[in-house]
């Protein structure tokens, strides 16, 4: 087999190519380099060769978006190691429980988290023996090996890259959890070179000319491509900004600062900028916006538009297939719809049975690709139940149209069936989020005493304003069908969310509605 590693394919390749002093990253008004980010990396896999970590060992990150987190990340690739990153804000509790499925030894973790961390991966995660601190920090717990980034990362040391294949065990992904207990999708080295050459060329014509910023961040399959694989694939920066969640403010003092020309979030993100009420100009130097997570209202992309003069390509990726495989096209963007298949992706939709649906048709969504998970680490039930040779379950509900597009109605387990009628979350709650006072809104379906299913809707005022549910009922009347419309209507301060932007509904469907 030809040797293939996905840190050489994003670095290396880079510096053959006469690009070492083009500018890799911008962090906090800083630059570095491509050749300082491969002398980065390759001092990283030195010092996690230092410590033992040998190919095909996890290695665990608990970074927030910084040029660390991709010099660990590569780092860990390029000796053949798995970086498992992780969402560093979470419970150290949370963070220890998947430690100890991962069977790391060895943690690397930003400073900002550590006394919240390094606690919980502890007590979860007895095998987890060496730390790196990445940041001012004098943590020293006992009984563990404690060493600064800026002395065990930065020492003289090996750094060559290891004999890998484009199947070799490459990174894996943690799901975002939104129905039960994380899962760690496995991926390939050969996965971020499909993507990149995918949908970032494809959809996006990403150059080296581009500066992309991204909103969701890089523990996450999306983010990672955005401001990692898809960057560092071109030639292009990556804009990096490490406060979670950014506010609208803060976005666009990036924005205007670092003057992007790709700018990727999610709607719940973009809800709230078109709550803020900035400057029409604020996205005057980004040529195209890309939004995925959960679907994009097309109300908000409508608005976006008018408001900023800028199109948002909507589309659906997910953590085992590693980005996007279904998008909206430039100028071709149907509001309310995901787009059409991704090249290289193959889509289709099957009924409760699994028998595959024409055109036309509502069903369970399916995907073919190349950039598909081997499977979960260590589920193997759950690994048989979305990956079925070829094909992976995404566990969502779409409509296909007699022309080839897709839009999503809700998670499947979301789904509700109102007097016979199947009624889609996502239509509701499109439009809720229409009217001027709602500034987001999750629906469930509430059963009642009598086992009949109907519509609840918790919905967020907007900022500086109050929420009328007669009103907004009345508001539905007119654009949702009797069985579609909600019985009750929820006011809440805020909706459960995952880190990436994706409302909980299953934490809405454990509490008592009102309550």
């Amino acid at each position: 087999m030809k040797p293939f590693n996905a840190s050489e394919y994003l670095l290396d390749r880079r510096i053959e190519s006469g690009d070492a002093s083009r500018v890799a990253l911008r962090f906090r008004g800083g630059s570095v380099t491509y050749g300082e980010l491969l002398e980065r990396v390759r001092r990283a896999a030195g010092g996690l060769r230092s410590l033992g970590v040998r190919p095909e060992e996890r290695v665990l990150l608990v970074l927030l978006d910084s040029p660390e987190f991709i010099a660990t990340f590569l780092g860990a690739v390029r000796i053949g190691a798995i970086p498992v990153p992780l969402n560093p804000l979470l419970p150290g509790r949370d963070l220890g429980v998947i430690a100890a499925d991962t069977r790391a030894r060895v943690a690397v973790v930003s400073a900002e988290r550590a006394e919240a961390a390094l606690p919980g991966l502890i007590a979860g995660a007895p095998e987890l023996g060496d730390f790196i601190i990445a940041g001012e920090s004098d943590l020293a717990p006992e009984g563990r090996r404690v060493h600064r980034w800026d002395e065990r990362m930065t020492a003289e040391a090996n750094g060559e890259a290891f004999a890998t294949w484009e199947d070799s065990p490459g990174f894996w992904l943690c799901t975002s959890g939104t129905t039960g207990r994380p899962k760690l999708a496995m991926h390939r080295h050969v996965d971020l070179r499909l993507t990149a050459e995918g949908y970032a060329r494809e959809v996006l014509g990403l150059t080296a000319e581009d500066r992309c910023f991204s909103v969701a961040p890089l523990f996450h399959a999306y983010g990672l491509g955005n401001s990692m694989s898809f960057p560092l694939s071109a030639g292009a920066t990556a804009i990096i900004e490490s406060t979670r969640p950014p506010t609208p403010a803060l976005i666009a003092n990036v924005v205007t600062a670092e003057r992007p020309t790709l700018f990727f979030s999610v709607p719940t993100s973009y809800g709230a900028v078109l709550a803020a009420d900035l400057p029409g100009d604020t996205f005057r130097s980004v040529r195209q916006a890309v939004s995925a997570g959960e679907a994009l209202p097309a109300d908000f992309l409508t608005r976006f538009q008018g408001q900023f003069g800028v199109e948002i390509l909507d589309g659906i990726g997910s953590t085992e297939l590693t980005h996007i495989f279904i998008s909206n096209r430039r100028a071709q963007s149907r509001p309310g719809s995901s787009g059409t298949p991704v090249g290289g992706y193959q889509v289709q939709l099957e009924d409760d049975a699994g028998t595959p649906l024409p055109a036309g048709s509502t069903g369970h969504l399916y995907v073919a690709g190349g950039s598909a998970a081997t499977g979960y680490w260590c589920q193997a039930e759950a690994s048989r139940k979305t990956f079925r040779g070829d094909w992976a379950r995404t566990g969502d509900m779409y409509a296909s149209s007699e022309d080839g597009f897709y839009t999503y109605l809700g998670r499947s387990d979301d789904m509700m069936k109102v007097a016979g009628e199947w009624v889609s979350p996502a239509e509701v709650e499109a439009v809720l989020v229409e009217h001027p006072d709602v500034l987001e809104a999750a629906v469930i379906g509430e059963v009642t005493s009598e086992g009949l299913t109907l519509p609840v809707a918790y919905v967020v005022a907007s900022p500086g304003r109050s929420i009328d549910e007669k009103s907004l009922a009345e508001f539905c009347r007119g654009r949702l069908a009797g069985f579609k419309r909600p019985r009750r209507i929820i006011v809440v301060a805020e909706l459960p969310k995952t880190a990436t932007g994706k409302i909980q509904r299953s934490e809405l469907r454990a509490a008592k509605p009102g309550k």
